[in-house]
């Protein structure tokens, strides 16, 4: 099973087939994703543990356990744990390529933009 830690928290990529990818993503307190965006996939998060601030373009809200936010391609998106406890989430790609460089940042916490 591919995993990797990040600034940020650490994911498991659970499913890598042609058309679709699945990862378990935990970010750790205090730690968001980059504000980010991609040419060649979309993206759905189930949360499943903790409460995340997603950002979806210009919406910005909580998402708790259970509750999934739609990510269409192109879209600007992140999430952002703002609790003490780790945020865990199931992402799902879908779409024609899902490298780590279609990942298009726009801004980062870690000087990764």
């Amino acid at each position: 099973m591919e995993h990797d830690v990040r600034p940020w928290g650490e994911y498991w990529v659970l499913e890598d087939a042609e058309f679709h990818k699945v990862k378990r993503i935990q970010v750790n307190p205090g730690g968001r994703l980059s504000l980010q965006y991609h040419h060649k996939r979309a993206e759905v998060w189930t949360i499943v543990s903790g409460l995340g601030t997603i950002t979806i373009n210009d919406d910005i809200r909580d998402y708790s356990v259970g509750q999934v936010a739609q990510i269409p391609l192109g879209a600007h998106h992140r999430i952002e744990n703002k609790t003490a406890e780790p945020v865990v989430f199931i992402e799902v790609q879908y779409g024609t390529y899902f490298g780590e460089d279609d990942i298009v940042r726009i801004e980062d916490d870690y000087n990764r933009a």
